[in-house]
């Protein structure tokens, strides 16, 4: 018996290594392509916030290319704001604490970063993060420091060199700043800039050259997607990465209120892009990314063309191990709050939704049980190479304590096993969406004039059914600046006696349960609050070209079962449980009822021995052509299944 069990434990070593070993040649092999695979690697963000140093992060990513990258980790990125002082004053919304060059680009903090000193930038970290076989990341904000508007600088032509000129003169940040289109999240700190003047390409140009001068590989775009999108932007950095020599990967962030509809519009041209708000270390932000990965993968937008290669709808870091809280001004001073069956919950999901995988705790601090669960190759092999990959409707599961056979259904246009409570919110989404075409002029007397979500007509005015329209009060400079740019766009009042307008971004980075779409807060001249009715009947917001619509949402609590599924490369099926209540479950599915998910597949007389990867219990042959298990709170349960049809 012993003899036995060493040898089955030897056969599993064994094809455990070949199959790290075969994914990191096929991770070698598919370069040529952009993100061939989901990106897979370890952010900062997580566990530094934006305080980290270059001896942190070099610690950092030797972990990663010593224990990580034969598991397919290839990228480590420094998370936002490497280029602020750390300094008493200074925090994720400040102003004056940037060091920024001659030509307005924000430049690593030499105190944090000594190797950038003598204008070298991250080209020393990068020497060493390539020497160590790694791939290395930035993150970047939208558009032009605040700072570097206020110095009003010169903007670079690479093209000629110098600065840039053009009808007899040369432009400065002051003449490509958009002040009216800050970040929302970070007002302070950054601004779109004018894509359609030459200066304004100019010196994104300027920016993701010098990236690619330092051997950056891949760049995280943050303030550019989601509620604050900025297309023009996307597509315009999208355009010089094209030309650039160097390979660099572009990724969008974060994804607050994302569709399907809004990405499809740049998923070409970018290789990741967020489809949530910041994901945390709370129950709270896992369920909810359920629905959300349930709608991308309906729309086949796992693994559609992107950048020269794939892109990647991304669910978030992955915040567990060592980490730090939300917003904070101090490294990683704490223990994850998820459960392990939470993480185990997390990262099924991440790998059945084939979301790139990037890391966010402290490696210095990697646990066994950590290391485990980010290494474990069922689930990597899943991540990288399962086709198909889909929510799975035709499961069942009952309380475990239960008694009779009340059993709970799920099914893809059902809710029965979700408490639910319905109201309308304002949202939005692309103006292609037909959802959009909605609103119509109302006046329900001589002096007011509202914009109505017309299938509200009937029930009683209140916010968001109704918005109250009012041209923006302007001084004689505003008007000289603004009035021909919003010329036809208006302010919408919450009521007409007071002074709150409807604002289409958050005014912080929100974590994804705190999603929203819409608030209204004090009137002010940005873009943001600007807003236009069409003739179509689409109300269309100035600050990201979006259109505002009102669903009737089921706002769901984090109960109820999921499913998902998938195709390996050679021909097994992968099935995974989902327990979102607060009670066990078992939850059952009918192995023939998995033709409905694979037509070209019968398997209603097949024969399929099948086994569970968390428990490491191989099952045999299904005797009952059904599979059933009890999944923990908020657990979940991953099969393979290997069929004979």
């Amino acid at each position: 018996m012993t003899v036995l069990l060493l040898s089955s434990l030897s056969l599993f070593f064994i094809s455990t290594l070949l199959l790290q070993r075969e994914l990191s040649e096929a991770l070698s092999e598919n370069q040529e392509q952009q993100a061939n695979f989901p990106p897979r690697g370890w952010n900062s963000y997580d566990s530094f916030s934006w305080i980290i140093s270059e001896e942190e992060f070099l610690q950092n990513a030797k972990i990663v290319s010593q224990q990580l990258r034969t598991h397919g980790y290839q990228y480590v990125v420094v998370d936002y704001l490497w280029y602020r002082m750390k300094v008493k004053g200074a925090y994720t919304n400040s102003l004056g604490f940037d060091v920024i060059d001659e030509w307005g680009r924000v430049i690593p903090d030499p105190q944090r970063w000594p190797s950038s000193r003598g204008g070298k930038g991250f080209t020393e970290v990068a020497k060493k993060v390539h020497a160590m076989g790694l791939k290395f990341g930035i993150h970047v904000m939208r558009g032009i420091s605040t700072q570097a508007v206020n110095a009003n600088t010169l903007i670079l032509d690479t093209v000629k060199g110098g600065a840039y000129e053009e009808s007899g003169r040369k432009w400065r940040a002051r003449d490509i700043g958009l002040k009216e289109r800050t970040c929302a999240w970070m007002s302070q700190g950054f601004m779109s800039v004018d894509t359609k003047l030459g200066a304004g390409r100019a010196f994104l140009r300027s920016l993701y050259q010098q990236y690619a001068e330092w051997g950056v590989d891949f760049v995280k775009n943050d303030c550019v997607f989601g509620d604050d999108l900025d297309a023009d932007e996307i597509r315009v950095v999208s355009e010089v990465l094209e030309e650039l020599d160097r390979p660099i990967l572009y990724s969008l962030s974060p994804g607050t209120s994302v569709t399907p509809a809004m990405a499809d519009d740049v998923s070409n041209l970018v290789n990741m892009y967020r489809i949530t708000g910041d994901d945390w270390d709370k129950w709270e932000d896992v369920a909810a990314h359920f629905n959300v990965t349930r709608d991308f993968a309906a729309a086949n937008m796992i693994g559609a063309k992107g950048l020269k290669g794939k892109s990647w709808p991304d669910l978030d870091m992955l915040p567990l191990g060592w980490l730090t809280d939300p917003g904070s001004n101090e490294g990683p001073h704490r223990k994850g709050n998820l459960t392990l069956d939470e993480q185990r919950t997390q990262m099924t999901l991440w790998s059945m939704a084939k979301s790139p995988l990037m890391y966010g705790g402290d490696l210095r601090k990697l646990d066994k049980a950590t290391y485990d669960l980010i290494t474990e190759p069922t689930l990597l092999e899943i991540n990288s190479f399962s086709t198909n990959n889909m929510q799975f409707p035709h499961i069942t599961g009952r309380n475990e304590l239960r008694n009779d056979n009340k059993a709970l259904t799920w099914k893809s246009k059902s809710l029965k096993d979700e408490r639910r409570l319905d109201t309308h919110v304002m949202g939005l989404t692309s103006c292609k969406d037909t959802e959009t075409k909605g609103w119509v002029i109302e006046a329900p007397d001589q002096e007011t004039e509202r914009i109505c979500w017309k299938y509200n007509l009937g029930s009683k005015y209140k916010p968001p059914f109704c918005v109250y329209k009012r041209k923006p009060l302007l001084t004689f400079n505003e008007e000289m600046t603004y009035g021909q740019q919003f010329k036809g766009r208006v302010h919408l009042l919450a009521t007409n006696k007071e002074d709150l307008c409807l604002e289409a971004s958050p005014s912080r980075k929100l974590t994804s349960r705190e999603i929203q779409s819409s608030s209204f807060s004090p009137c002010r001249w940005d873009a943001n609050q600007m807003w236009e009715l069409s003739l179509n009947g689409t109300l269309v917001n100035s600050y990201s070209g979006l259109c505002a619509t009102v669903k009737l949402k089921a706002n769901v609590d984090t109960g109820g079962i999921r499913s998902w599924i998938a195709t390996g490369r050679r021909g097994e099926l992968y099935l995974s449980f989902f327990n979102l209540s607060p009670e066990k479950m078992v939850i059952s599915a009918n192995i023939s009822d998995l033709t409905k998910a694979f037509p070209n597949r019968n398997l209603s007389k097949a024969s399929c021995k099948y086994r569970e990867v968390w428990s490491k219990k191989n099952f045999g042959v299904a005797k009952e052509q059904t599979i059933s298990t009890t999944v923990n709170v908020h657990g979940c349960a991953l099969f393979v299944l290997n069929c004979n049809w």
